[in-house]
């Protein structure tokens, strides 16, 4: 009889200690506050960490660590489970990752993908759907701002109740920091992004500016920018067919609307999204990149859903197009070496617009209620429908050509570091080397007035260049552009690049000259420079008929000294060479 109690005691314990599917509640904050609250940072890894519990279908990685002392977390949807990283590596599947939180104001993300992972464990016929599909999610990237939480940071927001801060903490804006990484977040990102190797990228946002009818809007990489097939495939089949599938969904939706100050309805452009940005830099690595943005002032409820919806629809677009999707990223690197040259700079094409049928609002200028001008207004109650010029065609405007190889001497710590972070390939010099290489000199540039992320980002750089026999030390690093990386490499180490490491000041060193002369002892040296020199005496001639140079003796010495062997070899020069 004791036996038979002690069982049936044994019974009811495990039996209230156990959860079922049933007995656990995944209603998210978002729900319960109909729509109007986004959760704290550890309710969003809690909910995970539940629903990772409760469904094999979910796992929960976590990857280094961010400037918050928090490891990045990574959420995994696989219909067959992950049980370690590796797994993640090695799929065929269908790859999407999707960012949320890199601005924590912009919560969106954050709560559609909480729904949209846990309906589709709980439904059967979502998960035959995506049987071919590993989703992986980024919860919160900037955990340092989603903890820096208050309700006014976001002052053209609607919703919800609180929020995170935009800047990590550091006070870096992340969407800046992708291809510098100068915070831990984007180190662990580079991690979890190489880890996973997504054939599509969602970066979910909320945006700023103009009004209009549109509740959301996406941010397509731009396609010429991209270029090629890949570039070809995303505007003319992937763009319009996630269009077409929310417009099916009565849901409306047009291109981000590049505005500032100025209504919509005049045209814009098309977002340049520069490596330094999330989409840029996934399209480094042939990922077909998309930024979601909701319309800042319209209900957090209806932005949610709707980003929702966007996300289902992305990955139905990926589950009927894997097949192409694959064979396009894996023949992108080829593609780019048999052109020779890379396009590094463009302009939006003013003469070949794409016309949207754009629905905004009427707007006025009237006078302010709170200064003594006027205050730009737009009128909800006059909603319009006008023909626009959306410029979403960009053309280049500079290009290089693609070397065999770049050679990096070592000691640049900083750029190494960032190679490896982001997987590529290069081998170091056993032994000291002689190559004939081109080498660059940075020509002329202009650098910002204020700080920008922590740096005085340069710009309108120029190089000039030479061939030289250079010998390199062993040690000294060989990148072959033959590889996965050879857009990053192009777009990081190509000083005139828009987000070059030159231009992200890693390389300002070289910018100052570290040895020099006096005047009055060099005088007699440069007399007998020019008398064993005529080359230099004739450049000298040459220069003289500038007037603002024959009116500065000074200018005139330094000339001599610059062209002649006492000048450092160092100054201006990059301490990256290329073999072709």
């Amino acid at each position: 009889m004791k036996k038979i109690l002690f069982l049936l005691l044994t019974i009811l314990i495990i039996s209230c200690n156990s959860k079922t599917e049933s007995e656990v509640d995944f209603t998210t904050i978002f729900e319960k506050s109909n729509g109007t609250e986004t959760p704290e940072y550890e309710d969003v890894i809690s909910f995970y960490k539940n629903l990772a519990e409760e469904y094999s279908q979910i796992s929960l990685f976590s990857f280094g660590q961010t400037d918050s002392g928090k490891p990045l977390h990574l959420v995994v949807y696989n219909s067959e489970g992950v049980f370690n990283v590796d797994e993640i590596t090695k799929s065929r599947k269908n790859r999407i990752l999707i960012n949320n939180g890199i601005h924590p104001g912009e919560s969106d993300g954050i709560d559609a993908s909480m729904m949209l992972l846990r309906d589709i464990v709980q439904s059967d016929s979502l998960q035959k759907k995506y049987k071919n599909s590993l989703v992986a999610v980024i919860p919160v990237y900037n955990i340092g701002g989603a903890l820096n939480r208050n309700s006014h940071t976001r002052a053209n927001q609607n919703g919800p109740v609180s929020y995170g801060f935009r800047g990590n903490a550091r006070n870096f804006d992340l969407n800046r920091d992708f291809i510098k990484q100068d915070t831990k977040n984007a180190a662990a990102f580079a991690e979890i992004f190489h880890t996973v190797n997504p054939d599509v990228f969602i970066d979910n946002h909320v945006s700023n500016g103009a009004d209009y009818q549109y509740a959301i809007t996406h941010l397509f990489t731009q396609y010429n920018k991209l270029g090629g097939n890949l570039g070809a495939f995303l505007e003319t089949k992937m763009r319009p067919q996630i269009e077409k599938s929310l417009e099916e969904k009565d849901i409306l939706i047009t291109p981000y609307v590049n505005v500032w100050g100025t209504t919509p309805e005049n045209g814009f452009s098309q977002f340049f999204d520069s490596p330094r940005y999330s989409t840029g830099y996934t399209t480094l690595f042939h990922t077909l990149g998309l930024m979601v943005e909701t319309h800042m002032l319209k209900p957090y409820k209806t932005r949610v859903e709707q980003t929702y919806q966007l996300m289902l629809s992305a990955f139905d677009f990926t589950e009927n197009n894997s097949t192409e999707i694959k064979e396009l990223r894996k023949n992108a690197v080829a593609e780019l070496l048999a052109k020779k040259s890379y396009p590094i700079a463009f302009k939006a094409d003013k003469e070949n617009s794409t016309k949207l049928q754009f629905k905004g609002y009427e707007a006025e200028m009237i006078e302010s209620k709170v200064t003594n001008g006027k205050r730009l207004f737009y009128d909800v109650t006059k909603p319009f429908t006008k023909e626009t010029n959306y410029y979403n065609n960009f053309i280049a405007t500079k290009e290089v050509n693609i070397p065999k190889a770049y050679i990096l001497k070592q000691g640049w710590h900083k750029i190494v570091s960032r190679l490896d972070n982001n997987k590529i390939e290069y081998t170091r010099f056993k032994k000291d080397t002689s190559f004939i290489v081109e080498v660059n000199h940075i020509k002329d540039f202009e650098t910002r007035n204020a700080a920008y992320e922590g740096h005085y980002l340069h710009y309108n750089t120029s190089i000039s260049k030479t061939k030289e026999k250079v010998t390199f030390k062993a040690g000294d690093l060989y990148i072959p552009t033959n590889q996965n990386g050879i857009r990053y490499l192009l777009e990081t180490l190509e000083a005139t690049a828009t987000d070059s490491f030159f231009n992200w000041n890693f390389f300002d060193t070289i910018l100052q000259q570290k040895e020099g002369y006096s005047a009055y002892v060099f005088e007699d040296i440069a007399e007998k420079i020019l008398l064993e020199n005529p080359s230099i005496k004739a450049k000298l001639l040459e220069k003289m008929k500038d007037e603002a140079f024959t009116k500065n003796p000074r200018a005139q010495l330094d000339f001599i000294y610059k062209n002649s062997p006492y000048y450092e070899p160092a100054h201006l020069q990059l301490p990256i060479y290329k073999i072709y």
